[in-house]
């Protein structure tokens, strides 16, 4: 139960206070009146006693009266109607209401802190602040105790309105005042027209009410003197004579009226009577007839099945549960049990805003005071206690008990007890009925006496004995009654001697309501238990009384004990938390029946605190609909919004019809809400949700789509998905062209072009639109509930604040508005439906008109419900939705959501690791710069699938879309070895296809059929093809005319494209970069992408070995060739439908080597290759005489047609494919550069000495392949490159895959500081000088004549390097296997055993030697050692001549 402002004791001797009637003259009355109070209503201020008082009881113990209160009333002869007491109690709790402003009330409950008595609690989330800090600032006690002062009011003027009954005594009036005014003409005869009318109203049977306490009622006369207008001398002498006929004892003399009212009008009087008439002042315009609520439309809640059992035939009113509603509400019992206050009437005359006690002063005020004073001390106490005497007189004498009752209590109590009856033994005898005189009426009526005068020992023992007479008679609404009083007596008897009896507190209630169907007396009983419970800490038993007593009769009584009830399980040891939360709801309800609707929000709004955030989100939906519901009746419009707001964006686990009826409900409350007030702000909406962090920009138009054999550039859309890897190559890309640009430097202001940013990109920095370009904003809609929504009018809000970068002025920052379309264009989306739990992404553009920057806010739109979008049967209602127009239900709210997108968390310094921090995410404001061209790309007959090595020739179209020029066309790839535009110069490029046999993609010559297939000889420098400029070579400046796009031109470009070597899907990545004319501070310059997809299949695979020709001489007499060996082989799979490969030409390129002719033995002019077959090809190679500047082209051709090797594209994709090989090898020589610094000197000798074995030979494969496609032949031609740079290394047309050993055991090592150089390999020693011996195959030689046979034998040295070399030749050497001598034989040199000599770089020196044989035989002349060093060096190396073929000679004999 909820804190109250008095102590039980006092409440309880509040409760029951002696009642004095007062019966007024006219004129008396009309004195009172200029206060604007009755004289009932003029004493009551001053109605308790300030003093203790003091009487003796019947043993003449003397007895001390503390804190007395007395209640003065009006007569009233006729009761009020039941409905009139009904809306008086209405009336009493509707204005009692929390007080505004007031420090929160706060309970803490385990673990919840909830605040109680507060008025201003917001149906929104979160409820309230983190309520334990705020406790701790409040009080250090653990917990407050909240106060409710609706229903102490309630409760007092309840207790205020208790019915006179017979069975009781304590609502009877004990004394009458009867009061005349000085003023009129006889006052002593005045008093005795009173006195007689008081005799008649108490004695004749015409008036049954008000009832009296016993025959002889005190009568107390005052006389009221008006000091402002009356002659105080008559009033003095009146007085004089009223002493003398009624005795000092029972008469008095008020004045009244000093302060005359036009004097001291700014004087401030207290009024203290405001405090006790505001109850009775309440002006409410319904009467009491209209006072039933409708409970129609009231939620219905499922019975908890608690029924009280029926016992021995009683009838209960407790069947059904307090909110089960399918009986309407009970009318008031048929018992007159309701008296109305004696004020009710009186209070219909005053009113509230009037000032009471205008004529009184404070003298006024003391002596009222001091005349109540005089009446009790004098009049009214000595009056109850000669009563008090007599009742036990007649008692004793009537009994024949001892001399005194409290000496008898011993015996009453010592002596056997007879067990009581339980209540369903008796009968049901609540008809008896006593006569006035019964002896068992005056010990109830002596005791009601004691009780008034607190003498509750006394009161206790009557009480007790009159509950066993009653009991006996089996009266029972009498020891109801006395049970009652008996259990409060024992409760307040001083020093507690004896335990509370609650049972007979819970006899006397089950009595009331079940046997004598008297809810107004139960009411009064469980009030005064509950409180006596709850002092003694025991709110379990109190929780439980106040719950038996809710019934259907009155809902106003239910709600309020329902709350106490609620307050009782928050206060336990324990706190039982939600238990305090249900009761709640079920008082709210109530309250809600009860038209409390204030009350009703309140408990609802206390019970949310509780099941908030616990998951029973049926219970929260629940609580906020009636929140809302009873707000919106309350017209506090915003929290009624906020409580809808939440059943909608909660996770709600309603079916769908449910979550349609929250929603039109919202959208009704929420335009009801906004009309309020038109002109403020668009309020926030909460549906649909925005992932705000998945909304995405897109920048520019959008990408136009292919039209028949044009293909428009790729670039970037929004339906692509986001690849950091692809995102980063792009970076990279644009990086280095703006490298190149810039002389290999970036700018520090650079910025890399981010067309689509999203949550992955960099948003760091403002990004940049260009003016009249449109920006798109992709925003991602949640719908959560299982209804589909509509949006209307949907489009972005905006700030701009307009700024002109070339002038540094700026203008002032424009909210979106009307006439701000001429600063940026707005799009809206007429119609948007989201059907239910759909996640849908909308795109909305800005046009922007100028300069400037953009803050783009959040999204506006009408928010409304399709109308019949419940499922029906089982249908889904979105079926039938998504084409056409939808049908709305009419009601729609306007409203905004904000895009607020929160910054990458910050994790670089110490300070940001140990905090939270986030950067900043810009991607919602951009910067709108000045204007720039704007480039788009077509590619035409561009082809999707190619052989490997294939060349096609497409065109590319570049059309310039803007206003301003465009220049410094470049495109930069990865891939460079992919595409080329053409040579720079004209004349290396061909014309167009047409211009060739078979519309060659290659410049090609007829040539003449020759039997002898020699090299056909061109140049040509790499400067021609954009090799060797130091530039990137990724890097590629497009060949525009004129270098400029002026706007609205197109320019169609010829592209030729080269199969990659590698078959499989490849991407190739396109950069477009352009620039305006015009520099701008913002934006540099403009990329556009596009990513090819080429699918590769396998064609021809080439290997080719170059080794040293034995021939050191040639045609030319020059002593350097070299034989070429090609093996090409066909690796194509039918299933491309290729018949069969040609190849139609070999072309070698080379500053220091050429073809020279085709030295293979086959005669076929044509060389074919079907599946899998492989062609070997045989060349000789020999060295060039030109400089060292161009390139030497020789072609070897096998057709009827030449194709020119030194022109586009045949020249463009040999030097890029040159570029990347170097590009590789460079790469990987780079990683051993810090190796190469030790031991200079020597590296320098191995170096020479590689160099020797060294060739820079290009060969390019040319081929045609005929394919069979669609029953039509088609010819497709292509190239190899194979670049030979080792003599005896074998070169393939692309890198071989190197296969991975399965298994590789981990090695640990420690890398050498100092490495040892390499020696050279004896590969590369024997290929620094190259022999040849010259003689004749057979020598024949009579050895009759002559034994010793000679043999002239030619020794050709040949210096393969740049440098001088000595070299040493040895004759001497034997073979040393005996095997060699039997096989080959032995013979002698004969002259010089050793040689010296010294040859230049390049030079070939001829030694003249003489072989000796002394018989015939098969010689191996090979036996010479040849030792070379370079002439700065000491070292010698032995050449080896294993590779050479083994000189034989015969000799015979003639």
């Amino acid at each position: 139960m909820a804190q109250c402002v008095q102590s039980v004791q006092e409440f309880i001797q509040d409760s029951f206070v002696p009642l004095v009637a007062a019966l007024c003259s006219e004129e008396a009355e009309r004195l009172t009146r200029r206060n604007n109070l009755s004289f009932a209503e003029l004493v009551r201020p001053f109605c308790r006693l300030t003093s203790e008082a003091h009487m003796r009881d019947p043993n003449n113990q003397l007895h001390i009266i503390k804190n007395l209160k007395i209640a003065v009333n009006n007569i009233i002869t006729h009761p009020p109607q039941p409905g009139a007491i009904r809306k008086l109690l209405h009336d009493v709790v509707s204005v009692s209401q929390p007080a505004e402003g007031l420090v929160a009330n706060v309970i803490t409950a385990g673990d919840y802190d909830l605040n109680i008595s507060d008025r201003s609690v917001k149906a929104s989330v979160p409820w309230y602040s983190n309520w334990k800090e705020t406790l701790m600032e409040l009080n250090t006690s653990t917990f407050y105790s909240a106060t409710t002062p609706w229903f102490e009011s309630y409760r007092e003027c309840f207790l205020q309105s208790m019915p006179a009954s017979d069975h009781e005594f304590l609502n009877h009036y004990v004394a009458c005042m009867l009061v005349v005014s000085s003023s009129e003409p006889d006052p002593v005869e005045q008093f005795l027209k009173l006195s007689q009318e008081q005799h008649r109203i108490q004695h004749s049977n015409e008036y049954s009410y008000p009832k009296w306490f016993i025959p002889n009622t005190l009568k107390y006369y005052v006389l009221l003197h008006d000091v402002s207008t009356g002659e105080e001398q008559r009033a003095d002498s009146i007085y004089e004579e009223m002493k003398q006929r009624y005795g000092t004892q029972g008469c008095y003399l008020l004045k009244i009226n000093s302060r005359v009212s036009n004097r001291g009008a700014d004087e401030q009087i207290p009024d203290p009577w405001s405090q006790y008439l505001q109850k009775n002042t309440i002006q409410n315009q319904d009467s009491y007839e209209d006072y039933t609520v409708s409970n129609k439309n009231t939620d219905h809640l499922i019975s908890d099945g608690t029924d009280t059992e029926i016992k021995d035939g009683l009838s209960n009113n407790f069947k059904t549960h307090p909110l089960q509603l399918d009986h309407p509400s009970g009318t008031l019992d048929s018992t007159d049990y309701m008296k109305a206050s004696t004020s009710l009437q009186d209070s219909k005359k005053s009113n509230s805003g009037t000032p009471h006690g205008a004529c009184l002063t404070l003298t006024d005020h003391d002596r009222i005071r001091q005349f109540i004073q005089e009446f009790t001390f004098r009049g009214l106490l000595p009056h109850i206690e000669k009563t008090i005497r007599q009742l036990n007189d007649q008692l004793i004498s009537r009994k024949g008990l001892s001399r005194s009752l409290i000496s008898a209590t011993k015996k009453w109590f010592s002596g056997s007890k007879v067990p009581e009856k339980s209540i369903n033994e008796l009968k049901n005898t609540s008809g008896l009925l006593y006569l006035p005189e019964a002896p068992e009426l005056q010990i109830r009526k002596m005791a009601d006496l004691c009780f008034l005068v607190q003498h509750y020992e006394l009161a206790y023992s009557c009480y007790h004995t009159a509950k066993k007479d009653f009991l006996n008679d089996q009266a029972m609404l009498y020891a109801a009654g006395a049970l009652e009083m008996a259990a409060v007596s024992a409760f307040l008897q001083p020093g507690a001697p004896r335990p509370y009896p609650a049972h007979y507190m819970e006899t006397a209630i089950q009595t009331y309501r079940d046997i004598c169907k008297n809810m107004v007396l139960a009411e009064r009983c469980v009030l005064l238990s509950a409180e006596i419970l709850k002092s003694q800490s025991k709110y379990s038993e109190a929780a439980a009384l106040l719950i038996r007593l809710t019934s259907e009769d009155s809902d106003l009584r239910s709600a309020l004990l329902l709350e106490q009830a609620a307050h009782c399980f928050i206060n336990m040891k324990s706190p039982m938390v939600r238990k305090f939360a249900f009761h709640m709801i079920l008082a709210g309800h109530r309250f809600s029946k009860a038209g409390q609707k204030k009350h009703a929000l309140r408990c609802y709004c206390q019970a949310m605190q509780v099941y908030k955030g616990k998951g029973w989100s049926l219970a929260e939906d629940h609580i906020n609909f009636t929140i809302g519901r009873q707000s919106f009746t309350l017209r506090q419009l915003d929290n009624a919004v906020s409580a809808f707001r939440h059943i909608l964006i909660n996770d709600s686990k309603q079916p769908p019809a449910q979550q349609g009826a929250f929603l039109r409900e919202y959208l009704y409350v929420y335009k009801n809400a906004t009309q309020l007030s038109p002109d403020g702000p668009l309020p926030q909406l909460p549906l649909p949700y925005i992932n705000s962090s998945a909304t995405r920009v897109f920048f520019g138009h959008d990408r136009r789509p292919a039209e028949g054999e044009k293909q428009a550039a790729t670039h970037v859309s929004l339906d692509q998905e986001y690849d950091s890897e692809s995102s980063q190559q792009w970076k990279e890309l644009e990086e280095q062209i703006v490298s190149v640009i810039n002389k290999g430097t970036i700018p520090s202001n650079f910025q890399p072009t981010q067309f689509c940013l999203n949550r992955y990109s960099d948003n760091s920095k403002f990004p940049l639109a260009v003016i009249e370009e449109p920006i798109t904003v992709e925003v991602s809609f949640r719908n959560p509930l299982k209804v589909p929504l509509l949006l209307t009018d949907l489009s972005l809000l905006w700030k701009f604040q307009p700024k002109d970068f070339s002038a540094k002025h700026d203008g002032e920052a424009k909210e979106q508005g009307t006439c701000d379309e001429d600063m940026v264009g707005t799009e809206a989306i007429a119609e948007f439906l989201i059907n239910s739990e759909e996640t849908k992404v909308a795109r909305l553009k800005l046009f922007p008109h100028q300069t400037g920057e953009l803050h783009i806010l959040g999204v506006v739109y009408n928010l409304g419900s399709v109308q019949g979008a419940v499922s029906l049967d089982g249908i889904d209602p979105s079926i039938g939705l998504q084409t056409g127009k939808f049908v709305s239900n009419g009601l729609s709210v306007r409203g905004r959501q904000d895009l607020e997108i929160q910054g990458p968390r910050l994790n670089n310094t110490k300070e940001e690791k140990t905090s939270i921090k986030y950067g900043p995410d810009r991607r919602l404001d951009p910067i709108i710069t000045e204007e720039m061209p704007l480039l788009e790309v077509f590619f035409i007959n561009f082809p999707t699938g190619l052989l490997c090595g294939e060349i096609r020739k497409a065109y590319v179209e570049f059309v310039n879309v803007s206003k301003c020029p465009l220049t410094a066309l470049k495109v930069v790839s990865k891939h460079p070895e992919f595409f080329t535009f053409g040579g720079n110069t004209a004349a290396l490029t061909p014309l167009s296809p047409s211009a060739s046999e078979n519309c060659s993609a290659y410049k090609t010559v007829v040539t003449d059929p020759t039997s002898v297939r020699a090299a056909l000889l061109s140049s040509a420098s790499s400067a021609d093809f954009g090799v060797g400029t130091g530039g990137s070579p990724e890097v590629i400046q497009v060949p525009l005319p004129d270098a400029v796009l002026l706007p609205g031109a197109s320019v169609q470009l010829p592209m030729w494209l080269r199969g990659p070597d590698e078959e499989g899907v490849h991407e190739i990545n396109f950069l477009f970069y352009y620039e305006s004319i015009k520099k701008h501070s913002k934006m540099c310059h403009r990329v556009l992408r596009h990513t090819a997809v080429i699918c590769t299949s396998r064609s021809l695979h080439v290997r080719a070995t170059v080794c040293r020709s034995n021939a050191l001489g040639d045609e030319e007499g020059r002593g350097d060739n070299m034989l070429l060996f090609v093996d090409v082989e066909n690796i194509n799979t039918s299933e491309t439908g290729v018949k069969e490969f040609h190849i139609v030409q070999v072309s070698s390129n080379s500053k220091h080597w050429k073809l020279q002719k085709s030295v293979n033995i086959s005669g076929d002019k044509d060389t074919k290759l079907a599946s899998r077959e492989r062609a070997k090809l045989c060349f000789k190679a020999v060295r060039c005489k030109n400089s060292e500047e161009n390139y030497t082209f020789a072609d070897i051709v096998f057709g009827n047609e030449q194709i020119i090797s030194s022109a586009s594209p045949c020249a463009d994709f040999f030097f890029q494919s040159l570029s990347s090989e170097f590009k590789r090898t460079h790469v990987q020589s780079h990683a051993h550069a810090s190796q190469r610094a030790v031991k200079q000197s020597f590296d320098e000798t191995v170096r020479l000495i590689q160099k020797c074995s060294e060739v820079d030979l290009n060969i390019v494969v040319l081929w045609k392949a005929y394919v069979v496609e669609d029953s039509k032949q088609l010819i497709l031609e292509g190239q190899h490159h194979v670049a030979l740079n080792t003599v005896g290394k074998e070169a393939f047309s692309f890198p071989q895959k190197q296969e991975l050993p399965e298994t590789v055991l981990l090695k640990f090592f420690r890398p050498e500081n100092t490495p040892v150089p390499a020696r050279p390999t004896p590969e590369q020693l024997s290929n620094l000088i190259k022999t040849s011996l010259h003689y004749p195959e057979s020598f024949n030689h009579s050895f009759h004549q002559k034994s010793l046979c000679l043999v002239p034998v030619t020794l050709l040295l040949s210096n393969c390097s740049q440098a001088v070399v000595d070299v040493m030749i040895d004759l001497r050497h034997k073979p040393t296997s005996s095997e060699a001598l039997e096989i080959h034989g032995s013979f002698t040199w004969l002259g010089q055993t050793q040689y010296k000599l010294q040859l230049k770089g390049q030079e070939v020196y001829s030694l003249q030697l003489k072989a000796c044989f002394v018989h015939t035989g098969v010689y191996n002349l090979g036996t010479p050692r040849v030792f070379a060093k370079l002439v700065d060096q000491v070292t010698l190396f032995e050449t080896s001549q294993q590779n050479s073929m083994p000189a034989l000679i015969i000799i015979n004999n003639i």
